[in-house]
């Protein structure tokens, strides 16, 4: 093929690229015009037994379901109503008038969690897997374990005091 004729693709046409050489490949969408129906012969169908809604419109036809009466609520006040946090809740509810059974947000306690309480080391903060037994502290990984047996038992104790453990 090299005297220079160009051979045919036997590629299919692309049909949805937008430089293709459809009339319909445009990239702005168009309003689409009503179809208009050629043969219209029937009487019931011509255009002036058609009714629209701007013709239902114009009576002084009262509508049943509206009260004529009503006024929006919303209408003459144009202020959004705004959240209140939790301390101006609290302050406006310590001031009112309270009996001692009554239900208040401080009153009331939550219930046990289904889910075990999560365990963090003593000594870094990390979530721990393991637990010294003869010390009851917990840690994390080996290197604490060693900073573990090393400690003095006041020091221990004061670390089980502080997550209200009894001492072993």
């Amino acid at each position: 093929m090299a005297s220079g004729k160009s051979r045919k693709s036997s590629k299919r046409p692309s049909s949805g690229s937008p430089s293709s050489s459809s009339p319909f490949a445009s990239k702005k969408k168009r309003p689409m015009t009503p179809l208009i129906a050629d043969d219209v012969d029937s009487p019931s169908s011509s255009p002036a037994s058609f009714t629209t809604s701007s013709d239902l419109n114009t009576g002084n036809s009262t509508i049943v379901f509206k009260d004529p009466n009503f006024e929006h609520s919303g209408a003459a006040n144009t202020k959004r109503k705004g959240w209140k946090n939790l301390k101006q809740i609290l302050t406006i509810e310590r001031g009112l008038p309270w009996k001692q059974d009554d239900p208040t947000y401080g009153s009331i306690d939550a219930p046990p969690a289904f889910k075990p309480a999560k365990k963090y080391s003593d000594l870094s903060g990390f979530p721990a897997k393991y637990k010294d037994p003869r010390t009851g502290i917990r840690y994390s990984d080996a290197s604490e374990f060693s900073t573990i047996r090393n400690l003095p038992s006041d020091i221990v104790t004061g670390y089980l005091a502080i997550r209200k453990a009894a001492p072993l």
